[in-house]
């Protein structure tokens, strides 16, 4: 059954991409919250069908009223554009941006004809070059908690007993599989009772990668140690963190990075490289933070988890809080109504 359309339709949301990316999954997490607080549709492929929808088509016929456009793309900012300056639409257009490299002066053009502008961390807010407002993303802390029994929960996933730690995501060198891989087989062969899991999909061209990364893993002797379990969908991905004892983010280029939070929030440490906004979302308290691409250091980052208990039980239990004080999804959600209504007044 078709979500019904809030009236009045006060924020639209586009989603011009039809793979699922980043972005895409941003929206759908974020817009079931935001339409609780305000009138939001999205529009645009590849969503879910739960969320209220407008075709791109019916645009220019809705009816006539200030609207706040939410572009999250170079292709959205200008479908925004088209919709105002060609059609009539009175859009007040917002771009939130992710990315933490320099902008071509086509992306630069564009952020320009912006009435404001989002950046998912501080770092992201340093490539911008006029203000932006900083709001972190935000987790389902509901969706995301720690287990009631972790034991049980391992054994139904056929998971062994002993420490397991984890790196999920996308297998490419840009996110750094290779450099976990690396760091166990340097940790594994004197620790035992210790598994790894790397868990992902690797896309097109990556997968004389994957087959690297395993061949290697054989060669040591560890294929039944580090292990390479089929990639979950979205729902079930959850109680695969909730299994973990630690989770390493080895990224050498990250946007935003919502794995660690995604961890932190089933109650598991982590370590993560100084990339995307780990660096504002890890503390001393939850994890650790090493260099990109510095393989030793990630190992010996990773070394006190799996050798002590009472470590990873303070670090856990303090990114669980640290997760409900400071990265709760009701709170990102709230700020960017707020700018919304900001926009609309």
């Amino acid at each position: 059954m078709k979500t019904p359309l809030p009236d009045p339709i006060e924020v639209i949301a586009p989603n011009l991409k039809r793979r699922l990316s980043g972005v895409t999954a941003t929206i759908a997490r974020l817009v079931p919250v935001q339409a609780r607080m305000i009138g939001i549709v999205t529009t645009g492929p590849g969503l879910p069908a739960a969320l209220p929808h407008v075709p791109v088509w019916r645009l220019p016929l809705l009816p006539r009223r200030r609207r706040v456009w939410h572009a999250r793309r170079n292709t959205e900012m200008l479908l925004g554009l088209a919709l105002k300056r060609l059609f009539g639409m009175e859009l007040k257009l917002l771009f939130t941006s992710a990315s933490q490299r320099r902008h071509t002066g086509y992306t630069k053009w564009l952020i320009g004809q912006m009435d404001d502008v989002v950046a998912t961390s501080s770092r992201t807010a340093a490539y911008l070059e006029r203000p932006a407002h900083v709001i972190l993303h935000g987790i389902d802390t509901q969706g995301f908690a720690p287990p009631r029994s972790r034991a049980a929960l391992r054994a139904r996933l056929g998971l062994p007993e002993g420490v397991l730690v984890g790196c999920y995501g996308r297998i490419r060198a840009q996110k750094g599989t290779d450099a976990f891989v690396d760091a166990m087989l340097s940790l594994l062969p004197t620790r035992p009772g210790v598994t790894a899991l790397v868990m992902g999909r690797a896309t097109e061209g990556q997968g004389a990668f994957l087959d690297g990364l395993k061949a290697k893993v054989r060669e040591a002797g560890l294929e039944n140690r580090i292990l390479f379990p089929p990639e979950v969908t979205v729902d079930r991905i959850a109680d695969w963190y909730r299994v973990l004892d630690l989770y390493v983010a080895p990224q050498r280029w990250e946007g935003f990075g919502l794995t660690p939070l995604e961890a932190m929030a089933c109650g598991v440490p982590v370590v993560a490289t100084r990339v995307g906004a780990f660096e504002e979302i890890v503390t001393p308290e939850t994890g650790a933070l090493v260099d990109p691409g510095d393989i030793p250091a990630l190992a010996a980052a990773c070394a006190p988890f799996l050798d002590d208990a009472a470590r990873r039980a303070a670090a856990s239990e303090a990114a669980r809080a640290h997760v409900e004080a400071h990265f709760r999804i009701e709170a990102e959600a709230a700020a960017l109504v707020a700018l919304y209504r900001d926009l609309l007044a």
